[in-house]
């Protein structure tokens, strides 16, 4: 991320050298996914130390020489490989730093980025201008968001699912942690999926004799269930088919808000918002799960990332917002007493984009 140094305000020159890292961002990012792809990542960081030749690179790879040393170039220079101009052979250098479980989780991320994003994102102006995501259409022939063209395509749920189901083992294990759920009380989890954070809130809460309700669409009645009973939890885990567009069942104590309010833009956030509110018990809470800004947008990179994301690959509207955003709309839907914790830089992994918030509010 390229931030302005500290001073006075920085001349055409520097604002030119932004333009020329931006221009140059496509081209870097798929010449390293393209070393991936050709097992050049792999073979250099499986060999024993010893400088290998870019001939026999290439003859592993199945590619020219000449062609293999131009590729090797950006990785020299981003110190991924170090190059001895004596021996004329590249080896491992930042990459043998990498465990293997750090490096299969940056090759997710990009993954994620090459099929999910980069073809997808030439058609982010039309996007922009329709309120759909044109990609899908222009590419796939397929009309939706990303949501549900991932049922159809595997090339698109195999790689968004990996990188999600990566985020989410990491940051659902803290939500439970930090959500405080009374003994006896009655739970919906909103756009629960096909269960998991049912039976997650079970999981995490085991002593409190909770009664768990996951609502989402009723065609995924079928797989809930399932899963409730392959998990022990069909006494207390339930499934309410329903839109939430069209209002929620009423009479929760708690209501579950995850990893669906930043895929919606101001005027639908409002709309569960404030169905939310209307399904909650006096006295009941909402806990949001959100990606959030930080207040100064250039203290980190999600903005380089989900406006992007949301509006040219996934629902065409949403993103991330401030925690301060976020909290004003809360209150403009009625709720009260909110707070939020954010999870901690030390707690997440130095590749992960999202900076997660939970907000909870209350209903007087």
């Amino acid at each position: 991320m390229t931030t302005l140094p500290a001073g006075p305000p920085a001349g055409p020159e520097h604002v030119l050298e932004q333009f020329r890292d931006l221009a140059v961002g496509p081209t870097r990012f798929m010449t390293v996914y393209a070393c991936y792809e050709l097992g050049v990542l792999d073979q250099l960081r499986k060999n024993d130390g010893t400088g290998l030749p870019a001939a026999r690179i290439a003859e592993v790879a199945g590619v020219r020489p000449d062609a293999m040393e131009q590729l090797l170039h950006l990785l020299v220079k981003e110190d991924f490989v170090a190059y001895d101009e004596s021996s004329g052979g590249y080896r491992a250098s930042g990459l043998a730093r990498l465990s293997d479980d750090e490096f299969v989780r940056a090759i997710r991320l990009m993954t994620m980025i090459k099929e999910v994003c980069l073809r997808q994102l030439y058609y982010l102006t039309d996007s922009v201008r329709t309120g759909k995501v044109v990609a899908l259409e222009k590419i796939f022939g397929f009309h939706g968001d990303l949501y549900e063209a991932c049922a159809e395509h595997d090339e698109l749920r195999g790689a968004w699912s990996a990188m999600m189901d990566q985020t989410t083992s990491l940051i659902d294990p803290w939500f439970f942690e930090n959500v405080d759920i009374g003994y006896g009380s009655k739970v919906l989890d909103l756009a629960g999926h096909t269960g998991l954070g049912a039976i997650l809130t079970r999981k995490y809460n085991p002593e409190k004799n909770l009664q768990v309700a996951c609502f989402d669409f009723p065609e995924k009645r079928e797989d809930a269930l399932e899963n409730f009973r392959t998990h022990g939890v069909e006494e207390s885990c339930s499934f309410i088919g329903g839109d939430v567009y069209d209002g929620l069942p009423k009479g929760f104590e708690v209501v579950l808000v995850k990893h669906f309010l930043d895929q919606l833009g101001k005027e639908n956030a409002f709309r569960v918002l404030r169905a939310v509110y209307d399904c909650l018990e006096p006295g009941g809470r909402i806990y949001a799960l959100v990606p959030t800004y930080p207040e100064d947008v250039k203290e980190s990179s999600q903005a380089d990332f989900f406006p992007a994301y949301f509006l040219g690959c996934s629902t065409a509207e949403g993103g991330p917002q401030k925690v301060s955003t976020y909290k004003q709309w809360m209150e403009e839907c009625g709720f009260t007493a909110i707070e939020k914790i954010t999870h901690e830089a030390d707690k997440r992994p130095p590749e992960m984009i999202h900076v997660h918030s939970i907000l909870c509010g209350v209903k007087e």
